[in-house]
């Protein structure tokens, strides 16, 4: 689609990642007014907004190991149906029983306190959308999204589809998923955005955080490359480094590589990381500014 483009609040930009559950409230309404702006401006533009879990979701995550799942599932389905019954408990195939059960207890225990905290972060940011006069609704692939092994299964996008047809800015955020096999991980912005571009082919994907782009030579910082292709990625893979603070998706070489592997599978598709930091650089992005480092097939 020619109009439409994903953006990221990348967690590192709207929270503060080195301090547990504080968002940076004075940078999402700076970010939301851009936004506002830049729709006044070109209100045929369609936009997913997702964001980054930050110092929300990825501080219990690390303690519970949530992405990684557990297995076998504390209550896998049976009969081909999807919910289980204290029967379906007593005769399951997967008996957990002491110190197994109370691991998994605590997995699941773990799995909604990342839930919340993501969700908390995400009330953050649609407060600041609303408080810039701008029509958003949080659309949670935890309600909507099952996996198998980390990979997206089913999701039915119709209501995010429907919230772009009525003017509505969907908002999509990274979340615990329930998976078949592992039975609940975590699926980053990214992943979300990876599947949903394969669905609904953007013209663009911005990715804005801390960092203004990739660096060849992390953590010096002081060669910015401006453009990755699949054939150069090669030569600097080593040093781009990772995230600021703790990030359970794999930080900036996760995302670049991730990237890459997108622009490859869509033709004309492009993906721009850059520093949202700078009040006027998300706007500056949105126009087509080349900020930061853009990531594009060979």
């Amino acid at each position: 689609m020619d109009n439409l483009i994903f953006l990221k609040l990348g967690g590192s930009l709207i929270t503060d990642k080195t301090r547990p559950f504080t968002p940076r409230l004075d940078k999402l309404e700076d970010l939301a007014a851009q936004l506002a702006t830049f729709r006044r401006a070109d209100p045929g533009l369609l936009i997913v907004l997702g964001h980054g879990s930050g110092s929300f979701g990825h501080i219990p995550a690390k303690k519970y190991g949530t992405r990684a799942g557990i297995s076998p599932p504390l209550t896998p389905p049976l009969g081909g149906r999807t919910g289980c019954t204290p029967e379906d408990r007593k005769n399951s195939p997967f008996p957990l029983r002491g110190k197994a059960r109370m691991g998994a207890e605590q997995y699941w225990r773990g799995f909604a306190e990342v839930w919340y905290q993501a969700s908390t972060l995400t009330r953050f940011v649609v407060s600041a959308l609303h408080a810039a006069k701008i029509p958003a609704m949080a659309l949670p692939p935890s309600a909507s999204v099952t996996t198998k092994d980390g990979k997206v299964a089913a999701w039915d996008l119709s209501p995010l589809r429907r919230a772009l047809e009525a003017g509505i800015m969907p908002v999509v955020h990274g979340d615990v998923i329930f998976d078949e096999a592992r039975g609940g991980t975590i699926l980053s912005t990214e992943d979300l955005f990876a599947h949903l571009a394969r669905e609904m082919r953007p013209q663009r994907i911005l990715l804005a955080g801390l960092e203004d782009g990739i660096y060849a030579d992390f953590p010096s910082r002081k060669h910015r490359v401006t453009r990755v292709s699949p054939a150069s990625y090669k030569e600097i893979r080593a040093s781009i480094g990772t995230s600021h603070g703790t990030d359970v998706t794999g930080g900036m070489e996760s995302k670049a590589r991730q990237m890459l592997k997108l622009v490859e599978s869509i033709p004309g598709l492009t993906v721009q990381i850059f520093s949202g930091e700078k009040s006027g650089h998300l706007e500056a992005a949105l126009r087509g500014e080349p900020l930061g480092t853009l990531i594009e097939s060979d």
